[in-house]
């Protein structure tokens, strides 16, 4: 795989000038896909303007003042995506990672008091020897629940495509949100993503085509999209109230 990208050829979700430069610095392999995510280079050069070269970038994230869901980071090309939190304490930059309406990652402003805490989305759940269960969330997390009888599992509460508000500082569950009818939810893919809408109906079909999901927007216009799209981010209202989505 080749270590770098030509700009004109990067992944359309890039919100950057295509013919300044020749080539992009690629996001290394890591919790996100190369689709969906950006490198963290490109992040504080090109998104946020805290440099004007790459070579005035890198000697910001070498220093250790760059944070990734509270780690500091020093790989310029570590890859940033959906939920994460980036933070330059020394510039009083504190954003979350997201999707607008045109398809285009951005970098939202988030508070100090929500950042302590990230959204996973549970992609799979596993059974470890002992019976001690595993969730795999959406950025590559693996997150252990501890089983006390394996014989009467219940901590195994969690379904996939339910999401976990989960601290950052201990990696503690504080809230569960399951994927149901009547959870609000963030469309992360398809013509509808970037909008809030609340799940009215779930389309199980027994087959390799992917599941349906109803969904009723703030103007109580129904759309359809499929689950891989759908990340519930509440039950009443955003876990984030605090967070203009884009």
């Amino acid at each position: 795989m080749s270590r770098h990208a030509k700009r004109l050829m990067a992944p359309r979700t890039l919100q950057i000038p295509r013919k300044e430069h020749k080539f992009i610095v690629k996001p290394s392999p890591g919790p996100h896909n190369y689709e969906t995510s950006v490198s963290i280079l490109i992040a504080i050069r090109d998104m946020l303007g805290l440099a004007t070269n790459a070579r005035e970038a890198r000697k910001i994230i070498k220093s250790g003042k760059v944070l990734v869901d509270a780690k500091v980071r020093k790989d310029h090309k570590f890859p940033i995506g959906l939920m994460d939190i980036l933070e330059i304490p020394e510039g009083d930059v504190l954003k979350i990672v997201m999707i607008n309406r045109k398809g285009k990652i951005v970098l939202v402003d988030i508070s100090k008091e929500a950042a302590r805490t990230k959204l996973y989305k549970i992609r799979n759940k596993t059974i470890l020897k002992g019976g001690n269960l595993q969730l795999n969330l959406h950025d590559g997390t693996n997150l252990l629940i501890p089983v006390k009888d394996p014989r009467n599992p219940e901590e195994d509460i969690y379904n996939t495509r339910d999401t976990l508000v989960v601290s950052l500082a201990n990696k503690e569950i504080e809230k569960h949100m399951k994927y149901k009818e009547g959870s609000l939810a963030y469309i992360t893919g398809g013509s509808h993503r970037g909008e809030i809408a609340r799940i009215k109906e779930i389309n199980k079909i027994r087959s390799t085509i992917p599941n349906e999901v109803i969904l009723e927007g703030n103007d109580d216009t129904a759309f359809e999209t499929i689950e891989e799209y759908v990340f519930v981010i509440g039950e009443e209202s955003p876990v984030l109230p605090e967070v203009v989505f884009p």
